[in-house]
């Protein structure tokens, strides 16, 4: 089955999600996910590395739009207050296909290898808010810190949120936040 590179790339993101969920992830082979996106498995190749990327793909774009949304703060603001406005502004694009989301969690969380890719991911990503808030005049110790904290906060609201609390995301964050002040504090 043909079809843009878009497609093909969603097919496979589907296939493997799909795989991960009935099979476990260590029962399924990139051969697996590119048989079920009825593609063959060097176009898998194409598009990730292996196949537990499969579950990470968008992670750059990510990074790219937790800077600008930091970037896009206005000035004056503490590092943590600054966090807190750029990932409220994220909020639409944290929620999207939060079904699909949803799912993804659920293999990560039964998987140890995945668990420990998730955690690499969010390093890069608090590298990254790191970088804009320096970027924004925040010295560099004041600025891993706070990205690091703030990664840990959005981290916390994101899984509570897939978990289906009856909080919405803006209110996990704005908690969240308030949680780490009060813990900085005391």
């Amino acid at each position: 089955m043909a079809g843009s590179r878009k497609d093909v790339r969603a097919r496979l993101l589907r296939a493997a999600l799909d795989l991960f969920s009935e099979r476990g992830y260590d029962k399924t082979t990139a051969a697996d996910i590119a048989e079920r996106a009825d593609v063959t498995e060097r176009t898998y190749y194409r598009h990730f590395p292996d196949k537990r990327e499969a579950l990470f793909d968008g992670e750059e774009e990510l990074q790219l739009a937790l800077a600008a949304a930091v970037a896009g703060v206005r000035d004056g603001l503490s590092p943590a207050d600054t966090l807190l406005q750029a990932f409220l502004s994220m909020i639409p694009a944290l929620e999207h296909n939060g079904d699909l989301k949803r799912r993804r969690q659920v293999v990560i969380a039964a998987a140890a290898e995945l668990r420990e890719r998730e955690l690499t991911k969010e390093a890069h990503l608090a590298a990254s808010v790191a970088r804009a808030l320096e970027t924004r005049g925040v010295r560099g110790p004041v600025a891993a810190l706070a990205a690091i904290s703030g990664i840990a906060v959005l981290s916390r609201a994101r899984l509570e949120w897939l978990a289906g609390t009856s909080d919405d995301f803006a209110t996990l964050l704005t908690t969240g936040f308030a949680d780490l002040r009060v813990a900085v504090q005391t």
